[in-house]
C-alpha cells in the first residue's frame, strides 16, 4: 500500500506540473466585460433576483474608468435647490439590481421645487407629511412618490427646508436590454419596441427603466448600495448656453409658479421629455 501511495503522489505532481505549463487557449482568459445575446423570444420579465440568468448585459468602455472615486459624495448634494438641479445635469444615475445587474443613465432634465414658498411643491407652505418627509431630510435623500396610483417619480433633496429636485429624464447608458424589459412589463402586449431615447425620457419612465422602487424613499443617495450618483469622467463641462431654463411640466394650476423657469435641460438632447423652443431661443441669445 505504501509503494502504491508514493507512485500515485508522483503521478499527481507530474500531471499538475504539465497542466501549469500548458498554454492557455485563446478566449479562455478572464474578461472584464461580457455581453450575452439572448433571442427576444427567450427573454423573461426581469425579477432582479439572484437566480435570474436571462438578463442581457450591455457595457461600454466608458465604464472602465468608472469606480468608487467617481461616486458623488454627500458634499455634492449640499447646495441650494436651483444650483443642484443644474449640477445634476450630466451626472450618471446608477442602479444595481439584486442579481448584480447594473443599469445607468445620464441625467439630462431636472425640475427644482423650492420648498415652502413654492406653491407647486409638495412642501408648499412648509407642510410636512408622512409622504413628503424625505424633502425635509439631509441633502441627498431620495424622495420617491407615486402618481396616478401606479407610477413613481424620483426626487433628491437639496439644501433648503422642504426643497428637492425632480429627475425628469435620462439618457440610457448601460443595461438597455434590461431597461427595455422593465418598461415592457408596464406596457400593453404587442406595443411597438421602444427606441433607446424613449427608455427614460420621463420621470415615471426612468423609474420603471432603472427599477426605482417605492422602498427607496428616504434613503441616502450618497451612501446607498443599490442606487447612487456618479460623475461622468468623459463629460465636457456644461456651458451657459448648454442649459435651457423653462417652465415646469404639469403644474399649470399653481398660478405664477407654473410659469417660473425652474425646469432645466441640456439643449438639443434627444432624450429631453418636453422641448421649449422659445426658452431655447432665449438661452442661445444669452450665450
Amino acid at each position: 500500500m505504501a509503494g502504491r501511495k508514493r507512485k500515485t503522489t508522483a503521478l499527481t505532481e507530474t500531471a499538475a506540473a504539465a497542466a501549469a505549463a500548458a498554454p492557455v487557449k485563446a478566449g479562455s482568459q478572464h474578461r472584464k466585460w461580457t455581453a450575452r445575446t439572448v433571442p427576444p423570444a427567450k427573454l423573461k420579465k426581469p425579477q432582479c433576483s439572484s437566480n435570474d440568468q436571462s438578463i442581457e448585459t450591455e457595457t461600454s468602455c466608458y465604464f472602465t474608468k468608472n469606480g468608487p472615486q467617481h461616486k458623488m459624495g454627500a458634499d455634492f448634494f449640499r447646495q441650494p435647490c436651483i444650483s443642484l438641479a443644474k449640477a445634476l445635469l450630466g451626472k450618471v444615475l446608477a442602479r444595481r439590481c439584486a442579481d448584480g445587474t447594473e443599469l445607468r443613465g445620464r441625467i439630462v432634465e431636472t425640475e427644482a421645487y423650492l420648498g415652502g414658498e413654492d406653491k407647486a411643491s409638495h412642501s408648499a407652505g412648509g407642510k410636512r407629511t408622512a409622504r413628503n418627509t424625505a424633502m425635509f431630510m439631509t441633502a441627498g435623500t431620495i424622495y420617491v412618490y407615486p402618481i396616478y396610483g401606479i407610477y413613481l417619480c424620483m426626487n433628491i433633496s437639496s439644501e433648503g427646508e422642504g426643497a428637492a429636485v425632480l429627475l425628469r429624464s435620462l439618457e440610457s447608458l448601460q443595461g438597455q436590454p434590461t431597461m427595455r424589459q422593465l418598461r415592457a412589463a408596464r406596457r400593453k402586449e404587442g406595443a411597438r419596441p421602444l427606441k433607446d431615447k424613449e427608455l427614460c425620457n420621463g420621470p415615471s419612465k426612468l423609474c420603471q427603466a432603472l427599477d426605482i422602487l417605492r422602498c427607496f424613499d428616504r434613503r441616502d443617495l450618497a451612501s446607498d448600495a443599490q442606487v447612487w450618483l456618479e460623475r461622468d469622467p468623459d463629460a465636457h463641462p456644461t456651458q451657459p448656453g448648454d442649459v435651457v431654463s423653462a417652465s415646469r411640466i404639469g403644474v399649470d394650476s399653481h398660478g405664477e409658479w407654473a410659469k417660473k423657469p425652474l425646469r432645466f435641460y441640456l439643449r438639443s438632447h434627444p432624450c429631453v421629455s418636453v422641448v421649449d423652443r422659445e426658452a431655447e431661443r432665449v438661452c442661445l441669445e444669452m450665450k
